[in-house]
């Protein structure tokens, strides 16, 4: 029999949590109510969901997807979110790929890691991911006198009215899952 169950798939067959439960029911009333969707979640799944507290009341649920699937997951991205953000009312949806950091080799090993994963490397890519519809067209790190650092991201203007109204949001989850401080802004362009 067909269940929410196949569209969660955990490591090491982990038991899913409550949310993860609700979170993979919804993807599969989805598949099954909406023709549009059939054939496009008939493959996909999820490894986890986590509900954040993000600025003051305002909560973001974090699909996180296998590495693998981030491509097919892209392709339904807007109206996927869409439907999710009904679903689950008042909170914003972000989709990340799982990536893993890998810690730097010893010295004298001959074992070399990927660049890609690397603490730099996964950060930004988990970025990326973040503010998927949108597209970084520069970024700027600014180094304040007292010692922090603010990372100014500049978005692709032409999706300002897909991710505008979640800018809090994204800029929330990245400092939850990152520690570093983002701003967003979107280039003016000059006619």
């Amino acid at each position: 029999m067909y269940t929410s169950r196949k569209k969660i798939h955990k490591d090491k067959d982990a038991e899913p949590t409550e949310f993860e439960e609700t979170v993979a029911q919804a993807l599969f009333d989805l598949e099954n109510t909406n023709q549009d969707f059939k054939t496009e979640l008939q493959d996909l799944f999820i490894n986890s969901a986590v509900q954040m507290d993000v600025s003051g009341n305002h909560k973001a649920v974090v699909i996180y997807v296998p590495y693998r699937l981030r491509k097919a997951f892209r392709k339904v991205h807007l109206r996927l979110v869409r439907e999710l953000e009904k679903k689950f009312s008042g909170k914003d949806v972000v989709v990340l790929a799982t990536r893993r950091i890998l810690r730097p080799p010893k010295k004298g090993s001959a074992v070399q890691r990927p660049r890609t994963r690397t603490l730099t490397a996964v950060h930004d890519a988990m970025l990326e991911d973040i503010v998927h519809p949108a597209e970084i067209v520069g970024k700027r790190t600014r180094h304040q006198i007292d010692g922090t650092k603010i990372i100014k991201v500049f978005l692709d203007p032409k999706e300002k009215n897909n991710t505008e109204y979640k800018l809090d949001t994204i800029a929330g989850v990245y400092r939850k899952l990152t520690g570093k401080d983002v701003v967003f802004e979107y280039p003016i362009t000059e006619v």
